[in-house]
């Protein structure tokens, strides 16, 4: 008992010798050292802690790091007091046990407390707020740890000649290191060998200077520190941390201050976003072959997180996607071996490139793959839906409506409203299509497909009118495909003008719904005499059942004018006929016509 009251009357002892040297030490932090107990990503957090600190300990205060990162330290003390203070403290339990001692070249904007460092000087400003903190106590522990053991007690006296002994013992792939967080920051341009020659000299001088030290050339300890922290910042940032998935038979780093395990729909493990960025991450595990793998490639691409835009590339036995759109940019690869499918998929918020490009570098260089794959099977009695692929949403056209082949090799008429503005365009579901000619005024466009297609049927133009009150109808995608083939609805020619005597336009009794739009109005015999027009948004209101229809020869003159040839004109059929070969040839010659943002 006496041993320890007498330790603790030592350890006061120090402290309070160390006291006097304070009020001098804080009159230039440069002059002293600090010790960090803390660090966080957090401003708010980081402002809670400090103030946490300064309820138990005197000289706490609160520095921005760098790279998102926020400190807390006591201090400034001399070298010697600090060491004294770093194990009293320790030993107490008032501080963490990997705390360290830092330097006043680390500390960058105060943050805590606010207001004048002494007397008459002017306010410190305060940082903005940032992102809530996502990491973990143990990710920050573990960190704080590595930060402790990289940074041993003589690292402020190193002098170039001790600088040069601590770089001998570096690894090749350290040194190499050192140089690629070089090159990041600007300073070196030349190749990443791991030999420190005038080249890397020059550039560490250069990075010396940015940085307020003595341009030696030679990275001290504690510079190599600094350069390395500031080159991982977007790792640390993120919470990048190894995590291993026995399940799926994989390994690798994840950014996991951004996303957390959600759930397994093979042939994907779920990691969705737990912080502001909204990033998620799909871990990819299935048994398979080649077949099995282009299967997923092509059904990828119908996902929601996959935009449109971006490279593609399949080949032998794997594949990568890349899609990029104004809000997210994605990125899939995937490969086959060994009789299993296995990768990942990395969504990141698009604007954060630095940050995305160097997670996803770590991803791929910890990408492990272990014994093990998802089942198939499992998860197959929970409810389904169509607009999901194991638990992703699938892709939807901004606008779909119909349209209908006129030439052999898939030429394609449709409506001009529903190719405006669109970033892509396709037909016959999933075929990308060119816009020959889109004429706002008489509201007709021609797409021609990427690939010449086959079309089971095409329109047969009617050179000349139907007779008023017959019979008509248009096929069309009623529900935008959700019923997967096209149907009939019924109808009746009231005019063969519009109601201004727009002699272009035809005028229809009939209940269309707005996927008809850009089908082919039909007659008994399935002559095409027209084209369904969307309804009209200005004007009167026109009662229900009221439609438009534009006429042959117009959709003729489109044509003429998109450079497309068509066969001989079409003599009007004179027969009926039976209601299933209509539908059938109506079936054939209509297809369905897509607008993707």
């Amino acid at each position: 008992m006496k041993n320890l009251i007498a330790s603790v009357i030592w350890a006061w002892t120090v402290i309070l010798a160390a006291l006097p040297s304070l009020a001098q030490a804080q009159q230039s932090d440069a002059s002293g050292v600090w010790i960090q107990v803390a660090a966080r990503s957090s401003l708010l957090e980081a402002q809670d802690e400090a103030r946490a600190f300064a309820a138990r300990l005197p000289d706490v205060s609160g520095y921005a790091l760098g790279g998102g990162w926020y400190g807390i330290v006591i201090g400034p003390y001399t070298r010697s007091d600090a060491e004294q203070v770093l194990q009293v403290y320790r030993a107490e339990g008032q501080i963490p046990r990997d705390s360290f001692i830092t330097f006043a070249a680390n500390l960058n904007t105060r943050f805590y407390p606010v207001g004048a460092e002494t007397e008459g000087t002017a306010s410190a400003p305060l940082l903005e707020p940032q992102t809530p903190s996502t990491e973990t106590p143990a990710e920050a522990e573990a960190a704080a740890a590595t930060t402790t053991a990289e940074v041993p007690s003589t690292l402020p006296d190193e002098t170039p000649a001790q600088a040069r002994q601590s770089e001998a013992v570096l690894s090749q792939q350290e040194r190499m290191n050192l140089q690629i967080a070089l090159k990041a920051a600007g300073f070196y341009d030349s190749s990443i060998d791991g030999a420190f020659g005038r080249g890397t000299r020059a550039s560490m001088s250069n990075w010396q200077v940015s940085r307020g030290f003595e341009p030696t050339g030679i990275l001290t300890t504690a510079q190599r520190k600094v350069l390395m922290d500031d080159y991982n910042a977007p790792l640390i940032s993120t919470g990048m941390a190894s995590y291993t998935d026995t399940r799926a038979g994989i390994t690798l780093d994840l950014p996991l201050g951004e996303v957390t395990f959600s759930r397994y729909e093979p042939p994907f493990a779920h990691f969705d976003a737990s912080g502001d960025l909204g990033a998620r991450v799909l871990l990819i595990s299935q048994p398979g072959n080649r077949r099995t793998l282009y299967g997923l490639y092509d059904i990828m691409q119908t996902l929601e997180i996959v935009p449109l835009q971006g490279p593609r590339e399949r080949s032998g036995d794997a594949f990568t996607l890349e899609g990029r759109n104004g809000q997210i940019v994605s990125h899939t690869e995937a490969r086959l071996d060994n009789g299993q499918i296995k990768g990942f998929t990395l969504v990141w918020p698009a604007g954060d490139e630095a940050r995305r490009a160097r997670v996803l570098s770590a991803m791929q260089q910890s990408f492990t793959r272990l014994d093990g794959v998802l089942d198939p099977a499992a998860g197959m009695e929970e409810a389904q839906s169509i607009d999901l692929v194991s638990g992703l949403e699938i892709r939807k056209p901004r606008l779909s409506q119909s349209g209908f082949f006129v030439t052999a090799d898939g030429i394609v008429v449709t409506t001009a409203d529903v190719v405006t503005s669109c970033s892509r365009v396709t037909i016959d579901r999933d075929i990308d299509a060119e816009v020959l000619l889109a004429d706002a005024e008489a509201g007709v466009a021609v797409l021609k497909p990427a690939t010449a297609l086959a079309p089971m049927a095409t329109a047969p133009l009617a050179a000349g009118e139907p007779r008023l009150r017959s019979n008509v109808a248009v096929s069309g995608y009623s529900y935008g495909g959700v019923l997967g083939a096209p149907s009939l609805t019924w109808g009746s020619l009231s005019d063969l003008k519009g109601l201004q005597g727009e002699t272009h336009l035809a005028r229809v009794e009939m209940i269309a719904q707005p996927g008809d739009v850009g089908g082919p109005l039909l007659d008994k015999a399935g002559t095409v005499y027209g084209m369904l027009l969307p309804q009209r948004t200005e004007g009167p209101t026109l009662p229900e059942g009221v439609r438009f229809a534009l006429k042959g020869s117009m959709i003729r003159l489109a044509l003429e004018k998109a450079g497309v040839a068509l066969p001989t004109t079409e003599e009007a059929a004179t027969g009926d006929l039976p209601i299933s070969l209509l539908q059938k040839e109506a079936t054939g010659l209509t297809t369905l016509v897509n607008c993707w943002d």
